[in-house]
């Protein structure tokens, strides 16, 4: 269950590699170009080098492409197997970048990782970007592939065991699909979920309106991303813009990390309060001085801890599953 202590959120809790990192960061972020005032292209095509903040991940050359129907059209969806262990089931992955950034191939080592590790094929989901495709175009779309998957994948991949799980704004389309499969299609297939700094609440939870740090997420950052999604006046309470106002009924077990210096903080905390009234089965992940979705960075140490309590996680799953 979630784990509560008072002591994770002093300043003297964070490690030093932590905060020497997070000065570093910062002083990036403060001395570059301003992201709003760049061509949005630029910034992609800048994150896909590898220029930005986030460091730039190996493509996978055994990673398999291939395409679905979707509801814009076709839905491209990036395969990344095991190696050197049997497939015991999927693992559906939907990237952040705030709706606006990111692509589905942008994290194969830390997915190859994972598959490794739990057995799990990564299945990464290349949603529609905004502002070019408002809301409801990702949701829509990473509804379509968490459905493709839970009706057997056309026997693609190992389908007995399902988790579903991203970071940032992957957070929020995962959950979002999950109450979308139970509340439009009867049907709640998986057997886990993965959380990583996720937004729940686009009318910002208070850690996020108050958030004051130019680290990695920004205030700033938050307002225009929910402004690129949402584009025609949408009430952020709405549970399908917004799920930390659905009813987590009949929701599976969660695994929710974050960081105590992520503006996102509030985010995990409540939603897993939420989540816990209906599932027992609830971990909260808390690591102090961790910013904005740090398990990007292999060079922290909290980053490597966090990324194999989340693989550990998925492994009691898949155990508990194979005993029912």
């Amino acid at each position: 269950m979630p784990q509560r202590d008072a002591s994770l959120f002093k300043t003297d809790a964070i490690p030093e590699e932590t905060q020497k990192f997070n000065a570093r960061i910062i002083t990036a972020i403060e001395s570059g170009p301003e992201l709003w005032d760049l061509e949005r292209d630029l910034v992609r095509a800048a994150r896909r080098e590898g220029k930005g903040i986030f460091p730039l991940e190996p493509f996978d050359k055994d990673a398999q492409t291939f395409g679905i129907h979707g509801p814009g059209g076709k839905l491209p969806l990036r395969i990344i197997r095991p190696e050197s262990t049997e497939e015991r089931g999927a693992f559906l992955h939907i990237h952040g970048g705030g709706w606006v950034y990111g692509n589905a191939d942008m994290q194969d080592q830390r997915l190859k990782e994972l598959a490794n590790d739990t057995g799990l094929a990564c299945v990464s989901v290349e949603y529609r970007l905004a502002p070019e495709n408002p809301y409801p175009a990702a949701p829509d779309d990473c509804e379509a592939a968490a459905l493709w998957l839970a009706n057997g994948a056309d026997g693609l991949v190992n389908t007995d065991f399902l988790a579903i799980g991203g970071e940032s704004a992957g957070g929020h389309l995962a959950t979002n699909a999950l109450l979308r499969l139970r509340n439009k299609h009867n049907m709640t297939p998986y057997h886990a979920a993965l959380l990583i700094a996720g937004i729940y609440d686009l009318g910002m939870t208070p850690s996020a309106a108050n958030y004051s740090s130019n680290l990695i997420l920004r205030h700033k950052d938050m307002v225009n991303f929910s402004a690129c999604l949402l584009q025609n006046n949408e009430d952020r309470r709405n549970p399908d813009v917004s799920p930390l106002y659905a009813s987590m009924h009949d929701m599976p077990p969660v695994h929710f990390t974050v960081g105590t210096a992520d503006a996102l903080l509030d985010d995990s905390l409540f939603m897993s309060d939420c989540w816990l009234q209906h599932q027992d089965d609830v971990e909260l992940d808390i690591y102090p001085g961790g910013c904005h979705v740090f398990q990007y960075f292999d060079e922290l140490k909290q980053a490597r801890d966090s990324r194999k309590a989340m693989h550990a996680f998925l492994n009691r799953q898949i155990e508990k599953q194979s005993k029912v």
